[in-house]
């Protein structure tokens, strides 16, 4: 650990109440307009009372404990029972509460003028059949280890890209390294994955959660509308049933300041449910993504510069372990129906960077045509890709007439911070203990990164 890290760590230790023990775990959430959520999972019979600055309340049932019928989906053996034998619990907060609690336990509040930003994403334990991740191994499911060395940074605001929840096959009989994992989509499946490795990260500030197609209706959909979306569920999209799907796999785009009174927003986009191929304009897909596109444009033409959220990178690369010379481009789902919006740079010009996961590797690409840079933080803990080849191969694009500038990468496990340098932004990447894999300068739709720091190993 570094001497800044442990620096901050102590910080930590000493200015931020750690979590309760127990099955009960507290955080707040971002949603529309940077509205935060008090949520609560707990195992209590009836949701706690919140303090808001001395008033003592009742916090609301967002969710009641259910034990629903299986899914199709990629579980395997398919469609057991899903259960949830908990209570999910929530409360609007003002936007000037000053001392919020539950039960005594403070919880994290926005700040006015966030400075460090955190995000990672695709942070799971991955158990499906025929690949099995070491869960009980922290070298090679490292999420606990990135959450507490992301805490001990103290962010401000915690971005995840989406992919929380891995666990979709029992362990193989007589296997150690994930023996005792629980596994399917309900509660135990999510704790496992979610709640409990990153109990100190969800305690040190309120996060902005993107959905990932983990999180879609068939695979565990119905655990990120009780736990995680910032907005209430509408009729018939909490995913329970399969002739509802067409409502659950689709959310509005929603806009977070960066504070109060700000210059920059993050623009939040819901990709869970596309796919690899361009969409025809008739599809039902094409249709909802244009309109939510549009909307999520005029959202960001409110600031100066706003950040584009996704959980599948439009502008990223992804490796291909049979061909490693040719890497798969980005997402032609998007692709395709923003090249109706905007022909040749796919984005409006107020989109400063593109924020995604996905792709299970740190990934910085930057271009020179006028495409915004992509970041893509999948590196949180799942099972990460094959690294790229070094030098990268010449002439690809990750879509047709974006010429790549610069691109960096690694495989090694971690997360990024980002923080205002001036009129732009300093993004650095971290590995588990802390130690820097790159640090970029953005600017002017333009990032600039130094070579990264490691061999592009696994660990």
């Amino acid at each position: 650990m570094t001497a800044a890290v442990a620096l901050l760590a102590g910080c930590v230790s000493s200015s931020v109440q750690p979590p309760p023990a127990g099955d009960d775990f507290r955080f707040v959430v971002l949603g529309p307009e940077g509205i935060a959520m008090a949520r609560v999972i707990t195992t209590a019979a009836e949701c706690p009372r919140i303090d808001i600055d001395g008033d003592t309340r009742p916090m609301a049932v967002r969710m009641a404990p259910a034990t629903l019928p299986g899914r199709p989906s990629r579980s395997d053996p398919p469609a057991q029972p899903t259960a949830f034998p908990v209570l999910t619990c929530e409360a609007t907060l003002p936007a000037d509460a000053r001392n919020v609690a539950i039960g005594g336990y403070p919880l994290p509040l926005p700040k006015a003028n966030p400075q460090r930003v955190l995000i990672l994403g695709d942070t799971g334990c991955r158990i499906v059949t025929g690949v099995v991740q070491a869960c009980n191994d922290p070298a090679q499911w490292p999420f606990e280890r990135v959450s507490d060395t992301a805490a001990a940074m103290r962010p401000d605001l915690v971005i995840h890209v989406g992919d929380y929840h891995y666990r979709e096959a029992a362990c193989p009989a007589g296997n150690a390294a994930c023996a005792g994992s629980p596994w399917g989509y309900g509660w135990d499946a999510w704790k496992a994955d979610l709640f409990h490795p990153a109990r100190n990260l969800l305690a040190a500030a309120p996060w902005i959660v993107m959905r990932g197609n983990h999180e879609s209706c068939n695979r565990a959909g119905q655990g990120w509308w009780r736990f995680l979306d910032p907005r209430p569920v509408a009729a018939r999209q909490d995913c329970n049933a399969a002739a509802d799907d067409d409502i659950g796999n689709y959310s509005e785009p929603y806009a977070v300041p960066l504070g109060r009174g700000a210059d920059t927003q993050f623009l939040a986009f819901d990709s869970s449910w596309v796919g690899l191929a361009p969409l025809p304009p008739t599809d039902l897909m094409y249709r909802n993504y244009h309109a939510q596109l549009q909307t999520a444009f005029a959202l960001g033409a409110r600031t100066p510069r706003a950040f584009f959220m996704s959980h599948h990178p439009v502008l990223g690369f992804a490796s291909n372990p049979g061909n490693p010379q040719s890497p798969f481009p980005g997402n032609a789902g998007l692709q395709s129906v923003l090249t109706a919006l905007y022909p040749t740079v796919l984005f409006p010009p107020t989109i400063e960077a593109l924020l995604a996961g996905h792709n299970h590797m740190l990934e910085v690409v930057s271009f020179a045509t006028p495409h915004p840079p992509q970041f893509i933080i999948g590196n949180g803990g799942d099972w990460v890709d094959d690294p790229f080849p070094v030098p990268f191969p010449a002439g690809k694009e990750p879509a047709p007439g974006a010429v790549v500038a610069e691109i960096v990468s690694t495989t090694r496990f971690g997360f990024m911070t980002m923080e205002r340098s001036g009129a732009g932004w300093r993004m650095q990447a971290w590995d588990v203990r802390g130690q820097p894999l790159t640090s970029c300068t953005l600017g002017e739709r333009k990032a600039r990164c130094a070579p990264v720091t490691d061999s592009g190993a696994k660990p």
